[in-house]
């Protein structure tokens, strides 16, 4: 079913609060994954406030969708959205990364309410979801299972291991999906490890493949519904994303992939952010 236009407004001006709140979590931080976060965001809003079946009372609640953050360091911008659905509190976005904190770079499931699996090294998190996904299977249960990974983490063989698993049993109410922003911590990904023709690979495994733009709340839309509908075969949504959307120092730059700002620079990246939002806005009809 595709958006509303009000539906499109209130996710564009949640998202914008998600963007400003990983610019001062990263203060607070003294630094932080900005990049993957800022290019993540969009999707990450769209599943957890129109998608996912979800109690924030009842964090541990056995029927609830789950969401499995394979990119990982993406956690700074994953706490945005913990903190404003009240799994966790606002204020402990001031510890993040900082001695004694709950709040790690890679979020553990044991330590903070809301995240269902832990992370750290990359390349496990769709394993994870297969899981998930058989559990559900197995126990007759309904909810919904969500990965998101990332670009550079496909260069890891255990991502296509997992592929291979989910080709192979196709459990449903699984949703893979990856924030392709073309950049890694060490330069662009096909400079680092040429990852195309990426779209091929994941048909050549099995998957219905879809590749929409990672910043547009219809699109994805659009390609989550048909997914959820689909029972044939696995879908894998790749997300055209912009690393560090929004902030025009970090758009693109792959030396954005984990950086720090002082408060001119973060000044200026909320208001390039506050730019950002009155143009999607606008471009809603």
């Amino acid at each position: 079913m595709s958006l509303t236009k009000e539906e499109r407004l209130e996710l564009e001006a949640k998202v914008n609060e998600h963007r400003h709140t990983i610019i001062r979590t990263t203060m607070w931080a003294g630094s932080g994954h900005v990049g993957g976060a800022l290019s993540m965001i969009d999707a990450a809003t769209l599943l957890y406030y129109h998608y996912m079946n979800i109690d924030p009372k009842r964090p541990d609640w056995e029927d609830r969708d789950r969401f499995v953050l394979s990119k990982g360091h993406a956690g700074i911008g994953y706490v945005a959205i913990l903190s404003d659905l009240g799994f966790i509190p606002y204020d402990s976005l001031k510890t993040f990364n900082l001695t004694g904190s709950r709040l790690g770079i890679h979020l553990d499931s044991s330590k903070v309410p809301g995240v269902d699996f832990s992370t750290g090294s990359l390349g496990h998190g769709l394993s994870l979801a297969l899981g998930a996904a058989l559990a559900a299977q197995q126990l007759n249960k309904t909810y919904r299972t969500f990965c998101m990974l990332g670009d550079g983490e496909c260069q890891e063989g255990s991502v296509w291991e997992a592929a291979m698993a989910i080709s192979k049993f196709n459990p449903p109410g699984l949703v893979t999906m990856v924030d392709w922003n073309k950049a890694q911590i060490d330069g662009l990904t096909e400079d680092v490890m040429p990852l195309e023709p990426f779209a091929d690979k994941w048909r050549a495994f099995g998957f219905h493949t879809e590749e929409v733009d990672g910043h547009d709340f219809s699109a994805m839309a659009e390609a989550i519904d048909a997914a959820l509908e689909r029972t044939d075969v696995p879908t894998c949504i790749i997300l055209d994303t912009v690393k560090g959307q929004g902030v025009k120092v970090c758009a693109g730059n792959y030396r954005w992939h984990y950086g720090a700002f002082d408060e001119e620079m973060a000044k200026q990246a909320h208001n390039d952010l506050d730019a950002y939002y009155q143009q999607r806005v606008a471009s809603i009809k």
